[in-house]
């Protein structure tokens, strides 16, 4: 009976060194050294230098005198990145339109002299409930509040949210988009 274990622990020992050991170091000993700043998370770091999140997962901004991102619908708790998910709402369900409308309302409601119709980046969930961007829309749409709240010149912050706008990748996949935490670590630059 020995005779038939013996090569079949070998064989689950050498893949498993294989397969769970070697590959893995390979891979990720490649990947730091093509892509050092992916492969460590795409970290982003404060005019201090400590790390206070990645470019690839939102951040929860309840401040009104920051930018807000995204909504998420991860639970215990907003853009928990270890459970990824969307609200799996369909688009006639009754609840998402509550939800959509009670977003609606606390947008209007924190700067009520905003007219503007309120992008729909800002009141629906991405398919992950972590997404780190928002639409150049959906930040101009907050220009009037946070430059109201920081006392700073509206257009100022327009050219902030240019400069941080990142376009079509390779001018052809995706929309251009703006990254929250990026574009939130430099409006606090701005005196």
């Amino acid at each position: 009976m020995f005779t038939y274990f013996k090569p079949a622990l070998i064989l689950f020992t050498l893949m498993t060194l294989l397969t769970g050991v070697a590959y893995p170091l390979l891979v990720t000993g490649l990947a730091h050294l093509v892509f050092p700043r992916q492969a460590s998370g795409s970290l982003i770091t404060n005019h201090g230098g400590n790390v206070v999140g990645s470019n690839l997962i939102g951040q929860a901004f309840g401040n009104p005198s920051y930018f807000w991102g995204r909504p998420s619908a991860t639970s215990p708790y907003p853009y928990n990145a270890g459970a990824s998910s969307g609200s799996n709402l369909g688009p006639t369900n009754p609840v998402l339109m509550d939800i959509m409308k009670a977003r609606i309302d606390s947008l209007q409601a924190a700067d009520p002299d905003n007219k503007a119709v309120v992008p729909v980046d800002l009141i629906t969930t991405s398919a992950s409930g972590l997404d780190p961007h928002i639409s150049p829309a959906g930040a101009d749409y907050q220009v009037s509040r946070i430059a109201k709240l920081r006392n700073i010149a509206p257009e100022k912050l327009r050219e902030l949210v240019r400069a941080h706008t990142e376009e079509r990748q390779w001018r052809l996949f995706g929309e251009p988009r703006v990254n929250v935490l990026a574009l939130n670590l430099a409006l606090d630059t701005i005196h």
